[in-house]
């Protein structure tokens, strides 16, 4: 992992300054972390995945190494520089921002590979019953078709419970983005 990659990770720009990083770091954290979803197994080792992706991005920004062609943790000199023109908190909103965004995509993510298995689980059923349907003289084969069709019931079923839940994380991902819009609309 490279420098621009975790700050992509972090939603952040090339010039955020150090307290930025920390500030998005917390903020996709707090979104992220492994723990808020401990009802849902899957949900929870995706989140423990992309939690340790973010712990890496966040080790090296602020370690400063694996930093190629010269760009040192001096950056972050530049980033307070150019952040001397904003205040402290229109920086913070500003990197909870850049939290809030990058949790969303990796989010984003994950339910759409819920759509795909759902929709995989979907065709399944469909192929099953269509076999059991057409070839119930065999027994053993309509049997087999039977288990695709009730196999197939049960992943659409856990799919579409991870895909809400996913949806209503997102959901309150906007509400608290329109929150700090809102504050940064004030601010300035």
């Amino acid at each position: 992992m490279d420098r621009q990659e975790a700050l992509r990770i972090l939603g952040l720009d090339r010039d955020a300054s150090s307290e930025a990083i920390k500030i998005a770091y917390r903020e996709t954290a707090q979104i992220l972390h492994p723990d808020r979803f401990a009802g849902n197994k899957k949900l929870q080792e995706r989140a423990t995945e992309q939690f340790k992706n973010l712990q890496a991005a966040y080790d090296l920004l602020i370690s400063g190494k694996g930093c190629a062609s010269g760009v040192s943790s001096s950056s972050g000199k530049a980033g307070t520089s150019r952040s001397s023109g904003i205040s402290r908190q229109e920086e913070e909103l500003r990197a909870r921002l850049a939290g809030i965004a990058a949790a969303r995509v990796q989010l984003v993510e994950q339910r759409d590979s819920f759509f795909d298995r759902r929709r995989n689980a979907a065709a399944m059923m469909g192929i099953g019953a269509l076999v059991a349907f057409f070839f119930r003289r065999f027994v053993w084969l309509a049997g087999v078709a039977g288990v695709a069709v009730v196999w197939g019931l049960i992943d659409v079923v856990s799919t579409t419970s991870n895909i809400n839940s996913l949806t209503e994380r997102l959901n309150a991902l906007a509400k608290e983005k329109q929150q700090i819009l809102s504050e940064l609309e004030e601010i300035g």
